[in-house]
């Protein structure tokens, strides 16, 4: 069990029962509006002018400064209960204890005579893992992502004020000292496991919460046999649940939401031995370019209750330009899974028959689907594989760029990625999962030559997986990446699903996947403690004729 007992005031002076209280010497939050419903905060973000409302109804508002997460000013406290286990380093900076202790109480004497937002939830579906999470905010907004986006404490449950969990304090307006504090800029994301305890500063982005939460699970889940996992997952009409692993751009919402089957979760879950469960309580979904027709279930979720963030709006009609990057490309929506029809209420599903990995190639260079052994999904898990373009990111160039992220988010791993890989890997042989990799990016060509994958073949193509109609269709090897290569598969027209042969130069094919290969071989030689059989998995440099 990990849901324990459940902090109440440990931290003295930010909350007691859900009651303000008086601080000997630092002051006290003014007022505590604890546990507010949709309406509630709202209505006071409208009041506080943090935001206003959309034609839809849903919350609009801008994260300033940071329109995404700022992993350099992300730490990990550094003492005896993450020292030898965390992996340190730039995605894992430490902090020590004494920095820590000097930016929280510097953070409670900011919140002396102020208000604030509390909100009591759950971070994991599955009772037996879940964990309590208050999160206290100096802005409504925040309050009713937290309540979206974890697991909302119902009277009575420990993340009520019984037993021992993690509280998250978010003072966007408060800063950190570098000077004095020791840490890069004016904002820091730190997480103290010993104290179980977050600070978020000197950023709006409510994103930060979701993954310090991510983090959290990460860290304490694979000492008890669970992998957590950045994926979604949806269960089909025969219980026969999916994961998708992907990075952001590569489909994993828009493909896990999908009408014929059931939505578990957009993107963290954790697989124990009773099967997979979802972390959060709901969706925080790319809305960049969303229409109606590509992705219905999230067009229809942005209503009253949901919070996007940075999207363009006409301050007239309250009307959404989805299309718009004028603020970023990273715009989002934050919303219930209530509000998918079809979602699984609690968040759980069976152990999953098969699993998704998902990549956007923008090199034009992977077979749209393919057929992957144990050893060759391992590989490709802890590359973490996608290839970002122009349009996706700022400072991007004309010319792909590469990314791994290992375990697909990395940024998120304190511990080894070997580790859960580790425990992927153990599931994955116990459960026999058919293991796929898909890539919605170029076909035909690289970025600016050829065109993205439509998304109805992608949707046909995993279609077709996922209800075993490829588990017997012949297969060719990819002459360079190895995998197995459907000849056919329902709903999608043969030649797009030979990648080489959409090319009009061969030549010009075999030169870009030798140097994709490259890239794959070249950062995997970073990683340590990988098994001999995972590591022959790797794809092969060779000319077309040897």
């Amino acid at each position: 069990m990990l849901a324990g007992e459940w902090f109440v005031d440990s931290h003295a002076g930010i909350l007691s029962g859900g009651r303000a209280v008086e601080e000997r010497e630092t002051g006290a939050i003014r007022r505590a509006h604890r546990n507010w419903n949709a309406a509630q905060l709202v209505e006071h973000a409208i009041r506080r002018r943090e935001g206003c409302l959309t034609v839809s109804g849903a919350l609009a508002v801008r994260t300033g400064q940071f329109t995404g997460r700022s992993p350099r000013d992300k730490y990990i406290v550094r003492d005896k209960t993450t020292e030898s286990k965390v992996e340190w380093g730039p995605v894992n900076q430490p902090l020590s204890p004494a920095q820590f202790n000097r930016i929280y109480a510097r953070m409670r004497a900011f919140w002396g005579g102020r208000g604030a937002y509390v909100q009591d939830a759950f971070v994991g579906a599955d009772a037996e893992y879940a964990i309590p999470v208050r999160v206290v905010t100096e802005y409504a907004w925040h309050a009713l992502f937290a309540r979206q986006l974890f697991i909302p404490a119902s009277p009575g449950s420990p993340a009520a004020g019984e037993g021992r969990g993690f509280t998250i304090l978010f003072a966007p307006e408060f800063h950190t000292d570098p000077s004095e504090d020791g840490t890069n800029s004016e904002t820091c994301i730190c997480i103290n496991f010993e104290q179980r305890l977050v600070l978020i500063c000197g950023t709006s982005y409510a994103g930060e919460m979701k993954k310090a939460a991510f983090t959290i699970m990460n860290f304490l889940l694979p000492e008890h046999g669970v992998a957590p996992m950045h994926c979604a997952a949806n269960v089909g009409k025969n219980g026969d649940a999916a994961l998708f692993f992907g990075l952001s751009g590569t489909g994993k919402t828009t493909l896990s939401a999908d009408p014929a089957r059931r939505l578990i979760g957009d993107d963290e879950h954790g697989w124990s031995e009773r099967g997979v469960f979802n972390f959060e309580g709901g969706c925080y979904a790319k809305c960049i370019h969303l229409s109606p027709e590509r992705e219905p279930q999230i067009w229809n979720a942005i209503r009253f209750g949901a919070v996007l963030e940075n999207v363009a709006m006409d301050a007239g009609t309250r009307e959404i330009d989805f299309d718009s990057g004028e603020i970023t490309e990273n715009t989002r929506a934050a919303y219930p899974l209530s509000f998918i029809d079809n979602a699984v209420i609690p968040s759980v599903g069976g152990h999953p028959r098969n699993v998704v990995l998902l990549t956007a190639d923008a090199f034009g260079v992977l077979p749209p689907i393919s057929r992957l052994t144990a050893e060759q999904a391992m590989y490709h898990f802890l590359s973490g594989y996608t290839a970002k373009v122009a349009g996706t990111e700022r400072g991007l160039g004309k010319e792909p760029q590469a990314t791994f992220s290992a375990c697909f988010g990395s940024p998120f791993l304190p511990r080894p990625a070997a580790e859960y890989a580790a425990l992927l890997g153990e599931k994955l042989r116990r459960h026999g999962s058919a293991c796929w990799l898909v890539n919605t990016g170029w076909v035909g060509g690289p970025y600016g030559v050829g065109h993205r994958m439509e998304l109805r073949y992608t949707r046909a193509m995993l279609h077709a997986a996922l209800h075993g109609k490829l588990a017997d269709a012949p297969t060719a090897p990819d002459s360079t990446f190895r995998v197995a290569v459907p000849q056919s598969c329902p709903g999608v027209p043969a030649q797009l699903l030979d990648a080489r042969g959409m090319w009009s130069d061969p030549g010009a094919y075999d030169r870009a996947a030798r140097d994709l290969a490259g890239r794959f071989n070249q950062n995997f030689e970073k990683f340590s403690g990988v098994s001999p059989a995972i590591a022959a998995a790797a794809p092969v440099l060779v000319s077309r004729a040897g």
